[in-house]
């Protein structure tokens, strides 16, 4: 949960970000906005030139802009020269708007197994469920419908939302934000075919006996799924966050500080490197590697390794700078297609010409 700040000294806030002040360090913020909607109380931030028209007609009362924009301070406006504009206003967004955490306790209506461990200053409120041998680290919250399934772990400072769920022998580490609804450790999507069943052809159940590990500092988005492992561990790397909607099948390993957007999907056993960017609705098939700071397009569908440092997009993914040219063709297509009818009229015309 989050509260509002009081006013703060613009002085003040350019100190927090380590930013030079071009204006009235006294000038009272009571908060902040985007360039559109802010108001002469209001910081905003400037940080991509496609976003000029925006600054220019501003009512902000300052904004955060890149150490090297050379637009100057005008009347009704200071400006807040930073390194990184966009983490600055993030940092002030924290600032005026910090989280605060229920006291810690069980609340009435929350379950706790005899034989389950929770930490004296963590949090369960009612309707959060912590099963046998489960442990729960400090300052840890569990919002209501949260549970934490038998001999799992959870690690300190971490937010369970309503209803996710952490399945048995699942460890999560410290300072994970798990999303409401979110799955941790559910089981993934094995089958072999068995012609012969028992009631006839079916697809044999293999069983998921590996668990998932997911590492400090992670944020899964809202009904996002990590299946468990077939056997061994599904790893989801320190630091890497995870969109609302993504799946991540069993076995596939996530290295840090990796962002998976909304829809995307890594099938089993995939790996995906340190610092990967996968856009909104990649798909990527199993057994294979996207490297280290690899990125990928929105929609792409990747079927085969990604080099460390590539940028690919489309289905099937291909180096991007292939993939805009064969989309301006493509954009082409249909006066080509008009073009060689043509051509193939005036040839048959020519051949009737010459008795061919």
């Amino acid at each position: 949960m989050q509260t509002p700040s009081p006013p703060r000294r613009l002085g003040e806030l350019a100190a927090h970000v380590g930013g030079e002040l071009l204006g009235d360090p006294g000038q009272l913020i009571h908060g902040l906005n985007g360039l559109e909607e802010a108001g002469p109380r209001d910081v905003s931030f400037y940080g991509n030139t496609r976003y000029r028209r925006q600054f220019d007609e501003t009512r902000a009362g300052a904004v955060l802009v890149g150490a090297g924009t050379d637009a100057p301070p005008r009347d009704g406006m200071a400006l807040v020269r930073v390194p990184n504009p966009h983490l600055a206003y993030a940092k002030l967004l924290r600032l005026f708007h910090p989280v605060s955490r229920p006291a810690p306790g069980v609340r009435p209506g929350a379950w706790v197994h005899p034989e389950a461990t929770i930490h004296p200053e963590a949090t369960l409120l009612p309707g959060a469920s912590v099963d046998r041998g489960a442990r729960v680290g400090a300052r840890t919250v569990l919002y209501p419908g949260a549970y934490v399934g038998e001999d799992a772990q959870v690690g300190d400072d971490c937010l369970l939302y309503p209803n996710v769920t952490v399945r048995e022998r699942c460890i999560v580490g410290s300072r994970v934000i798990l999303h409401a609804s979110s799955v941790v450790g559910a089981d993934g999507f094995g089958f072999a075919f068995n012609p012969e069943g028992e009631e006839g052809p079916e697809h044999f159940k293999i069983p998921q006996v590996g668990i998932v590990r997911v590492e400090d500092d992670v944020e899964v988005g809202a009904c996002t799924c990590i299946d468990r492992a077939t056997v061994g561990e599904t790893v989801v790397g320190r630091g890497t966050k995870l969109d609302n909607l993504v799946q991540i099948a069993h076995n596939v390993k996530v290295g840090p500080l990796s962002l998976i957007c909304a829809q995307a999907g890594v099938s089993g056993s995939a790996e995906i490197g340190t610092g990967v960017v996968l856009a909104g609705q990649v798909g990527v098939v199993g057994h294979i590697r996207v490297g280290d700071l690899a990125k990928v397009g929105a929609q792409s569908g990747v079927a085969h390794d990604v080099e460390d440092g590539q940028v690919v997009s489309g289905s099937p993914a291909v180096p991007h700078k292939e993939w805009l040219r064969a989309s301006a063709a493509t954009a082409q297509l249909a006066d080509l297609l008009k073009e060689v009818r043509a051509l193939r009229r005036r040839v048959e015309t020519l051949e009737k010409e010459r008795g061919e």
